[in-house]
């Protein structure tokens, strides 16, 4: 994993995010940002201190940051792979080359590598169905992925 992003430094950013937005009306969502930014995901060790700093119960900072999709409570990787799983690229195979992917990094699908290099992600669907099965890497587009192709891809990466 990456060096731990759980330093004074950043706890003290987080802390004058609290102290500009406490008192706020809707303050919890653009904390919720900053925190993202600062941390690169929002743990729950993230959501008690923001629940302590704006005084709102720990329940409802969960509730908002596992709804929304921006938000993850697990550190993702430097390169985030995304396999469609919509109806279009599940029934021209997503399913195996998410199975593929997640075998040759060793991963399960919400999970990052050991060395930080990797997350995947199921994602419900890219829109892009003309290419299904598609497969994104950060902002790349790997569209009509196959099997065979998965090696070459990851390869640049």
């Amino acid at each position: 994993m990456p060096a731990s992003v759980f330093t004074q430094e950043n706890f003290a950013r987080l802390d004058l995010v609290i102290a500009q937005h406490k008192g706020e009306q809707g303050a919890l969502m653009p904390v919720l940002y900053e925190a993202k930014k600062i941390f690169g995901f929002i743990s729950i060790d993230i959501q008690e201190r923001i629940s302590k700093g704006l005084d709102i119960p720990l329940s409802e900072i969960y509730g908002v940051a596992s709804f929304y999709s921006t938000f993850s409570d697990k550190q993702k990787g430097e390169n985030i792979i995304a396999v469609c799983l919509g109806t279009a690229c599940y029934v021209k195979g997503s399913q195996k080359i998410i199975d593929k992917i997640s075998k040759k990094l060793n991963i399960e699908v919400g999970d990052t590598t050991s060395d930080g290099k990797f997350s995947l992600v199921p994602a419900r669907c890219v829109g892009a169905c003309s290419l299904a099965p598609v497969v994104t890497i950060n902002a790349d587009v790997y569209g009509k992925a196959k099997l065979d192709d998965i090696d070459s891809i990851l390869s640049n990466y």
